[in-house]
């Protein structure tokens, strides 16, 4: 049966994970496009485009809840009733992408103004975001009918799409900015329409299995709203885990230019490491949700225990490698003798830190496919508020530690926030409570 196991987990992480880095992929295109009309457009992009992805970042609730319920709904043989939910999702992923770019379209100067940048920078960071808007209905419809899709075990379609729409974004965006001599706003209708296209080819899976199954394509008022409401547990989860990163850039700045470039080098090596470890916990939760649909209680406990061993086995190699290449690592992204050093103490500090945070990453995509969300809710403002002391003293008045700052602020992330959200759901994990057999929670 381990065997078997690990095919199926490996079989939904490995395309998982190339589905995760097609997203950062449309940035990088758009950056590496924009970056050649100079310094200012550059800038107002890196603004735009923090924005696009902290909105999509909370809106993962929509992949996350539409694969548990899917998943559970599918093992216990329900098709139509899983299907139904995901119909369900596609509406109100697109009611909210709406009412989203509806908001990013009036309010997006404003929004911008938040972070008090220069007048050229403000006007090309309103460009892009407002091209960009357009793009929101289809990107949180890519994220529904991508949880929707896993949810039956189909890591594949999502990959297909995910590896079309990256690659048909870099023709588009090109000719939009340079030969139609749309500029910065170039390259945001070309991220749109490669989005939007992505929606429509996902939301066509959905739309075609659920037809063949005889599901309803009208929204379904009471179900579109109860999807919202028991959304609403994630939301906070990932508004959290948002606030913890927030706190810790906030005190990275306080802490100097120095510091701030370093923990800019550290958090995208970190934030890259983490793509492996949430793909593995993406195909924990639709396993989980799946056996308990199929109210297979032992087959839950082995797909917890699988998942655990492959999460730490994973976490414990990659801190190897980034401990390994922390001499070397840095220099890639800056000639600052400074920045490089203080940025490879950082490393070694993560390095150390990701096996404990695999563990909250695998258990996280557990409970979120066994529908666990309040708990899931309440142990991580648990662990926001037990870590928040830190940036906070760190960026206190008098506070001037330099390179130390910087390796106790990670040291305090890892050990505290990671620390804690790794032993809260260990210890949910140990009981019985979480575990609700059956098509419903």
């Amino acid at each position: 049966m381990k065997n078997t196991l690990d095919r199926q987990i490996l079989g939904l992480a490995l395309p998982t994970l190339a589905t995760l880095l097609a997203e950062p992929t449309l940035v990088l295109v758009d950056t590496a496009l924009v970056g050649r009309l100079g310094v200012t457009p550059l800038a107002g992009l890196s603004l735009a485009s923090t924005i696009l992805t902290t909105i999509v970042g909370i809106c993962i609730f929509l992949a996350y809840a539409t694969t548990a319920s899917t998943a559970r709904h599918f093992g216990a043989g329900n098709r139509q009733k899983a299907l139904r939910l995901g119909v369900d999702g596609l509406w109100l992923a697109a009611g909210l992408g709406a009412l989203l770019g509806l908001t990013l379209l009036v309010g997006g100067e404003t929004i911008l103004g938040w972070f008090n940048p220069e007048e050229a920078v403000l006007i090309e960071g309103r460009s892009y975001l407002a091209a960009s808007a357009w793009g929101l209905p289809g990107m949180l419809t890519v994220l529904a009918a991508t949880g929707t899709v896993r949810g039956m075990l189909d890591t594949r379609t999502p990959l297909t799409v995910a590896t079309i729409g990256a690659l048909a974004n870099i023709p588009l965006s090109y000719l939009l900015i340079y030969p139609a001599g749309l500029g910065t706003a170039g390259a945001g209708y070309g991220t749109a329409l490669a989005q939007t296209g992505m929606g429509i080819a996902l939301a066509a899976v959905v739309v075609r299995e659920a037809s063949r199954e005889g599901a309803s394509l009208l929204p379904s008022g009471a179900g579109v709203l109860r999807s919202l409401r028991d959304s609403v547990p994630l939301i906070i989860r990932t508004l959290s885990l948002r606030a913890s990163i927030l706190l810790t850039v906030t005190a990275a700045a306080a802490l100097g230019t120095t510091a701030l470039a370093a923990h800019q080098i550290i958090n995208a090596v970190w934030n890259f490491a983490a793509y492996g470890l949430d793909a593995l916990a993406i195909a924990a939760q639709a396993l989980v949700g799946q056996a308990l649909g199929a109210r297979a209680e032992s087959r839950v406990r082995a797909v917890l225990a699988r998942c655990l061993q492959w999460g730490i086995g994973v976490g414990i190699l990659l801190g190897l490698v980034l401990a390994l290449g922390s001499a070397w690592i840095p220099q890639a992204f800056s000639s600052s003798d400074a920045v490089v050093d203080w940025a490879r103490a950082g490393l070694i500090v993560c390095a150390i830190g990701l096996p404990i945070a695999a563990v909250a990453y695998m258990l996280d995509g557990v409970l979120i496919g066994a529908g666990d969300m309040r708990h899931l809710a309440v142990m991580m403002l648990v662990a926001l508020l037990a870590y928040a002391p830190v940036p906070a003293l760190l960026a206190g008045p008098g506070s001037d530690l330099g390179r130390l700052g910087l390796i106790l602020l990670w040291a305090g992330y890892a050990s505290i926030f990671m620390g804690l959200r790794s032993a809260t759901l260990f210890a949910r994990t140990r009981g019985d409570r979480w575990i609700v057999l059956g098509e419903s929670r």
